[in-house]
């Protein structure tokens, strides 16, 4: 039968035929206006999810999941403030419609309607998902299902207190600010919002500032599993350094009250906080799922008769706010309005090419304060001894370091966050000194969690920082890759670029490292990185260009709001020489900080057009190794550095080879999924000179004298360039 009419129906008789369900008096500091504003926004969030219902079975809405028995959420967003900062669970429809009657000039109805039915008028996404957001009532839309969100709530909570002590350009958050999050009873058992927990936890018992306020909306069931009767409770309600509030849902007045001392705790104390929001949950989960092919019709009847709605009727009319005939008419009102309404969002303009849809997978860019560079005798009282060494040539880690310094101290925005990255230096000493010359609020040691390092610096981007994270090692990255893809990246596409998430993520990785950690220590593998929309990824070769790389992925996060992997090659950290023992070929000198390789500038290592080696990372240094004992055989050949492997510089790439009789492509990367693979596309798709490949093996990385076998040596590259230039392509 359909619940959705029976829901309804329900309501009408029931409120009319005064058969309220019994509960507790009401009681609080709710007063009478806000009762009957909470009760208005709660009729519009259920009003909303019936004409839903309509627009998608007339082909005029798309999927949506509905808030139906999550309306106690408008006593929640009541008790908090526009300045608080919410990262939505998607069921809080009526949270982001309480909020907009806090503030003035708000068309939420109309609003919300274009979002139901994908029309590129919506305000927050311009029709890509129906999602919850806004940016003026603070809400950041997302997507999310399983609490990927908590960690940049984190993140975001942790920002409000080091912006009190070092205000960013861009702050977007006031310093007596929270942060509020929302989410299932079902997705808290998420290993991302368990890290969330833990690290928000663990910030706490160190007694920094977190004023971050979970609220867990438990309705008894995710999808189609129940939640264990009392595990939120047992879970939650004795955690160290996580205050623990609960209240009823199906109560305006007692979720009012609870929140309001829940809000009060998180504010004054700057510590988080747990609240547990009784709901339920009608009509299912979402789009077409079906209750009752998993749940007997009298457990559903049993739910619906606890509707909080009819409870919230009850309540005020035993509070004198608003007799029950009353209420009635503002529902059958809303109702009328919301059915009158929608049938004119339906007809608003939708997305329809390629073009439009992908419009905003790129932020806009932002203006930007220029810094001119320290002051000489600042920079000196900073880099102290190593003025000095910079007039000699150094390796690569050193240079990055040196550059990591300059960066800091032109922008007090900038903030480093990961594992042993501040008082150790790094796992490869890259952050040497950085701790103690910027002090631990700049240079963050974190616990051990990569999804916590990575919403840290989403959450610390929301309000105005340029986090430099760092992900000690690349096959790290897996346990955490969903911050990049389903919430750092989407963030600009589902907000028409009006949120953005700007950042430079370090990570160490790539292989050649003799015998040290075998496939944990070293991956190969970029592809999960080169497959997310938006995302730049670059690769150095050696330490001058990483330096100047560097400088370029700053600004393209501080200044065009982008989100950016700087992949280091752990095996060029410390190489000096080249050709042999000695030579200190591979040694270079920091350039001026003044200089930088532009996005899309690929290097070029001579003129020889007999064959153009195509390349980057420690396939650069191979190449190079290779090019000099290929020219002891008269072949005259040219190393093409691309550096940029997402986007690839496609014109750049091809310009680079313009001349030459052959191309062979040197990827360390796997042949499956690898960079290979593009290159190829991209060199049959816009040349006709005839090319080949040498990759590395569809193989994880062994540790021992085996390390380098899977992968791609100087012997292989001289020999695939005597079979490319011996026969065809």
């Amino acid at each position: 039968m359909d619940r959705v009419q029976i829901v309804h129906d329900n309501f009408l008789r029931r409120v009319s035929q005064d058969q309220l369900p019994e509960g507790r008096a009401p009681g609080g500091p709710l007063s009478d206006a806000q009762a009957v504003s909470i009760f208005r926004s709660a009729c519009l969030s259920r009003a909303l999810d019936r004409v839903s219902r309509t627009m998608q079975a007339k082909g005029q809405g798309f999927y949506t999941i509905g808030s139906s028995g999550h309306e106690g959420m408008a006593a929640i967003a009541a008790a908090l403030r526009p300045a608080d900062m919410a990262f939505l669970h998607y069921r809080d429809a009526a949270f982001q419609i309480e909020r907009a009657n806090q503030v003035p000039g708000q068309s939420i109805l109309w609003d919300m309607l274009l979002s139901f039915a994908c029309s590129s008028d919506d305000p927050i996404s311009g029709g890509r998902h129906k999602v919850l957001g806004s940016k003026v009532l603070n809400i950041p839309p997302q997507t999310s299902t399983i609490a990927s969100h908590l960690p940049k709530a984190v993140g975001a909570a942790y920002s409000i207190g080091l912006a009190r002590r070092q205000p960013p350009e861009h702050k977007a958050l006031s310093d007596h600010a929270i942060v509020m999050c929302s989410f299932g009873d079902a997705s808290a058992n998420h290993s991302t919002a368990q890290g969330a927990f833990n690290t928000a936890q663990w910030t706490a018992y160190q007694s920094l500032p977190m004023p971050l306020l979970f609220v867990c909306e438990d309705n008894g069931i995710g999808i189609s599993t129940k939640t264990p009767r009392g595990w939120i409770d047992a879970t939650f309600s004795n955690r160290p350094g996580l205050k623990y509030f609960a209240c009823d849902g199906l109560d305006i007045y007692d979720t009012y009250r609870v929140a309001l001392e829940a809000a009060d705790y998180v504010r004054t104390r700057r510590k988080p906080a747990f609240l547990h929001i009784r709901t339920v949950r009608f009509y299912g989960h979402a789009g077409a799922d079906m209750p009752t092919t998993y749940m007997a019709r009298e457990e559903l009847e049993a739910e619906e008769a606890h509707d909080p709605l009819l409870h919230a009727v009850r309540l005020m009319s035993e509070a004198g706010a608003l007799a029950p005939a009353d209420a009635l008419a503002i529902y059958q009102e809303t109702e009328a309005r919301v059915e009158r309404v929608a049938a004119q969002a339906v007809t608003r303009p939708r997305l329809g090419t390629a073009a439009e849809v992908m419009e905003h997978l790129i932020p806009p860019p932002r203006s930007c304060t220029l810094a001119n560079g320290p002051a000489p005798d600042a920079r000196a009282a900073v880099f102290g001894g190593d003025l000095k060494a910079m007039e000699s040539p150094q390796i690569m880690s050193r240079l990055i370091n040196w550059a990591l310094t300059d960066l800091m101290l032109a922008y007090g925005e900038i903030v480093m966050m990961g594992e042993d990255i501040g008082r150790k230096g790094g796992v490869y000493g890259v952050t040497q000194k950085l701790s103690s010359r910027f002090g631990s609020s700049r240079m963050i040691d974190t616990l051990l969690d990569e999804q916590s390092i990575l919403g840290l610096a989403i959450g610390m981007a929301h309000n105005g920082f340029v986090p430099l994270p760092e992900i000690q090692f690349l096959a790290y990255l897996h346990n955490a890759e969903d911050q990049l893809r389903g919430e750092a990246a989407t963030l600009p596409f589902f907000s028409r670029g009006q949120f953005s998430n700007p950042m430079v993520v370090r990570i160490a990785g790539l292989g050649y490292q003799k015998g040290f950690g075998g496939h944990f220590h070293n991956d190969n593998s970029v592809a999960v990185l080169r497959d997310i929309p938006g995302l730049i990824l670059a690769c150095p070769s050696n330490g001058a260009d990483a330096a100047m790389m560097l400088r370029e992925c700053v600004r393209l996060a501080r200044e065009e709001q982008r989100l950016v992997v700087f992949l280091e090659p752990i095996a060029l950290y410390p190489m000096r020489d080249l050709h042999e023992a000695g030579d200190g070929g591979w040694l270079m000198h920091y350039p001026d900080p003044s200089e930088r390789i532009a996005l899309g500038e690929v290097g070029r290592h001579g003129d020889g057009e007999d064959l153009a080696i195509l390349t980057f990372g420690n396939g650069a240094y191979l190449a190079r190794q290779a090019q000099k004992r290929l020219a002891g055989e008269g072949i005259a050949a040219r190393v093409v550095d691309i550096r940029w492997l997402s986007p690839l510089p496609d014109d750049a790439i091809v310009d680079a080879v313009v001349g030459c009789a052959k191309i062979l492509i040197v990827d360390e990367t796997r042949r499956t999924g690898g960079v290979a693979e593009a290159l190829m596309a991209l060199l049959t798709e816009r040349t006709d000179v005839p090319h080949a490949r040498l990759t590395a093996e569809d193989s994880f990385i062994a540790t021992g004298p085996a390390y380098g076998v899977t992968m791609p040596s100087v012997d292989a590259v001289v020999a695939a360039a005597r079979d490319l230039l011996g026969g065809g392509r």
